[in-house]
């Protein structure tokens, strides 16, 4: 970097930072002091101080909110970004909130996390071959980042994937935008992405190579655990396991079952 420094407040901590960091802890450290996108930091600190009524005993973590999962794990569950009284109240990704509720059951079903609720940090919560991450690391307004702090917070992103491609086999990307944000990381990553561009759906599948060698990363589409989603019937869990099923099964994931 020639001696190029930053801030955790300047608009390109990101991209300086990110490529510098030589494994997931170091990354999950940094991502946690950005700093980078006001408006998102002025929202995260607006909910830890407006606390709902059921939260009011907690210190909240109104930070940043890194990835959650073993540093080699061959399947990477992809988000939207964390909710403004789960993860930014929690500081662990898709933990007490709704959509947490359903994806770790639905892992703990399938024998990827050892516990089907996510409570707090320290609940014990571990996951087996799956990590799990966002393309935006700050809980949004309304859960609508802009497409400014989507690209400002995608080299954390790029290099998280870049650390995982050693073991990564397959995505489980759940939600549209994720899908938009994360085919670019992948493309400007050395991944081949089909032409035309895969479309998302639920179930939707992609295969991408490695330009570098002859390996294959599968998308597997899914959609987002939302309440929406899930009070709607959009989703319904049997279908959220479909998905992380096939995921597991793609990326060979030695999955554990309860009492085994």
């Amino acid at each position: 970097m020639h001696g190029s420094r930053t801030t955790p407040q300047a608009p390109d901590f990101p991209s300086v930072t990110a490529p510098r960091l030589g494994c997931v802890r170091e990354l999950d450290e940094a991502v946690a002091t950005c700093r980078a996108c006001p408006r998102l930091v002025a929202w995260r600190e607006e909910a830890a101080r407006v606390k709902r009524r059921a939260f009011l005993d907690w210190e909240y973590w109104a930070r940043p909110v890194p990835g959650f999962g073993p540093p080699d794990a061959p399947l990477a569950i992809i988000g939207l970004a964390p909710a403004a009284h789960g993860g930014n109240r929690t500081g662990r990704i898709f933990t007490g909130d709704p959509s947490g509720d359903v994806l770790y059951a639905a892992l703990y079903d399938l024998g990827l996390a050892s516990q089907p609720a996510a409570t707090r940090r320290d609940d014990g919560m571990t996951l087996y071959g799956v990590r799990i991450t966002v393309p935006v690391h700050c809980a949004p307004t309304d859960n609508r980042p802009t497409t400014t702090e989507r690209d400002t917070c995608r080299p954390w992103l790029a290099r998280e994937l870049e650390l995982l491609r050693p073991a990564l086999r397959a995505i489980v990307v759940l939600g549209g935008f994720a899908w938009q944000a994360l085919l670019p990381v992948l493309t400007a990553t050395g991944w081949q992405v089909p032409r035309p561009r895969p479309a998302f759906g639920h179930g939707a599948h992609a295969q991408l190579t490695d330009a570098r060698s002859e390996r294959v990363l599968h998308l597997i589409g899914g959609y987002h655990p939302s309440q929406r989603n899930v009070s709607t019937h959009t989703l319904t869990p049997a279908m959220l396991r479909d998905v992380l099923q096939r995921g597991a099964d793609i990326a060979d994931v030695a999955v554990r079952r309860p009492g085994g």
